[in-house]
């Protein structure tokens, strides 16, 4: 297996690393635990964990299909060795990614939040954005999540617009907010 070329970045005690083997159990635990809210951790589907690592690498080397983009996935680990969280960090926008999502994408395990991990996780995604030259990163979040509101004018994000459809014009369940966040000030 071709290894996952991403570089690591620790801002404030937390490490920013890509996923490893050694992490299969409690990637797993944090898929389950995001799952339950709707979201995947993982971010794979059904794939085995080793597909899983190997796509991962992929993506973060390139190699991607038509219609993806070259990605970074990391995982956020704590002083003690836990998994907090993870932040995708996706390195050039489509015409989907521009409209929603953006640069970057993250979560924190619920056991884990209200101690600054998604800050520290999104500062450490604008640091890697601004190491390969993206000047401000495009990041997205559903209207209600004031958490991730909160997060984002925390890093610096502005306040671009309100997006109340999908490309195809369908309307979404709840409107989503696009921000845009230099990547210097991380």
């Amino acid at each position: 297996m071709l290894p996952d070329p991403s570089p690591t970045v620790t801002v404030d005690g937390l490490l920013l690393r890509p996923l490893r083997t050694a992490d299969e159990i409690a990637a797993r635990e944090a898929d389950a635990e995001l799952h339950r809210e709707g979201f995947d951790f993982l971010m794979a589907g059904t794939r085995s964990f080793p597909a899983t690592l190997r796509a991962l690498a992929a993506d973060a080397r390139g190699d991607v299909e038509p219609g993806r983009v070259p990605a970074s996935f990391y995982v956020g680990v704590d002083e003690a060795g836990e998994l907090v969280g993870r932040v995708s960090v996706r390195w050039e926008l489509n015409e989907a990614l521009r409209h929603v999502n953006g640069h970057v994408g993250y979560a924190v395990r619920p056991a884990f939040r209200r101690r600054g991990h998604a800050v520290r996780l999104l500062r450490g995604a604008l640091t890697l954005l601004a190491a390969r030259g993206v000047p401000a990163a495009l990041l997205t979040c559903d209207e209600t999540n004031t958490a991730s509101v909160a997060t984002i004018r925390a890093c610096g994000g502005v306040l671009r617009d309100r997006v109340e459809t999908g490309l195809d014009g369908a309307p979404f369940p709840e409107p989503k907010l696009r921000f845009d966040v230099p990547t210097t000030a991380a």
